[in-house]
């Protein structure tokens, strides 16, 4: 986590210094830009990290182990899933979610098929790539990754056994 954020500071400090090289009217705007969207996002934000805090506490670590640990098999890795697919938003909500439902007893399998089942079935984008793209192209899109998820979930079951 702390190199993801070193990382994230030296490339934004670079692109800074161009931005500052080139015109330090560029820079600024870019700032304002950056400090706008922290403001907006800062509620979604907000939410889903106390969300994520009061699942990992709130949800009993037996049951999440019954139908999301190691000992769940496929069932788990359907589960997941589905689930993943049900969270909503981009990669800021549903992170926060996924680590606190691992860090309660989630399996590795389960974790991926969740993280595959947020990426491709994604139910909260449903109603824009049906308007913007097509319902047939949906519908093609959707069943086409049917397999995937569970099948993440099962190679990640397999990675593990072999460990």
């Amino acid at each position: 986590m702390l190199s993801s954020t070193v990382l994230m500071l030296v490339i934004a400090a670079v692109l800074l210094a161009i931005a500052a090289r080139r015109d330090r009217e560029t820079a600024k705007k870019g700032i304002i830009k950056g400090g706008k969207t922290l403001i907006n996002m800062l509620p979604l934000l907000v939410s889903a990290f106390l969300l994520a805090g009061l699942l990992e506490t709130v949800l009993p670590r037996e049951i999440v182990s019954e139908f999301l640990g190691e000992e769940a098999g496929f069932k788990g890795l359907l589960i997941g899933s589905v689930a993943g697919a049900l969270i909503p938003g981009g990669p800021y909500v549903a992170f926060p979610i996924i680590y606190s439902i691992y860090r309660a007893g989630a399996g590795i399998p389960t974790t991926v098929s969740f993280i595959a089942g947020w990426s491709m079935w994604s139910i909260g984008n449903w109603p824009y790539e049906i308007a913007l793209v097509s319902p047939l192209f949906t519908l093609v899109r959707i069943v086409s990754t049917l397999i995937f998820p569970p099948l993440a979930g099962l190679i990640a079951l397999i990675i593990t056994k072999i460990q």
